[in-house]
């Protein structure tokens, strides 16, 4: 088992920059497909960032295209993302996931085995 545990979140001004951690405990997350979702009050949720294991490739929602960053730290057993420029429409609550398929969908939340609890952005005007 994964236990997953983002932080980082908070309150911040449109404009600003925010960086999220996912630490995981429980065991090596290196060979693990990593991505970031993110649900706002209403809505469903939604993907945001991942980055694939063993390429390294990552992938991103066009609505965070060129803001966000996805990166991972293999020793460190721990995931960031790297949130710039933010407006009022990404606050939401962010979830981290972890995948430990072989073939997998990076930006399809059914693609995920694990989920941490979330952390929550809000983003003032």
């Amino acid at each position: 088992q994964v236990q997953l545990v983002e932080s980082g979140g908070g309150l911040v001004q449109a404009g600003g920059s925010l960086r999220l951690s996912c630490a995981a405990a429980g065991r090596t997350i290196s060979n693990y497909h990593m991505g970031w979702f993110r649900q706002a009050p209403g809505k469903e949720r939604e993907f945001v960032a991942a980055i694939n294991w063993s390429s390294g490739s990552t992938r991103y929602a066009d609505s965070v295209k060129g803001r966000f960053t996805i990166s991972r730290d293999n020793a460190k057993n721990t995931v960031y993302l790297q949130m710039n420029i933010l407006n009022p429409e990404d606050t939401a609550v962010y979830y981290c996931a972890g995948s430990i398929k072989v073939s997998v969908v990076l930006g399809r939340a059914s693609s995920y085995d694990y989920w941490g609890q979330g952390t929550q952005v809000t983003v003032t005007a």
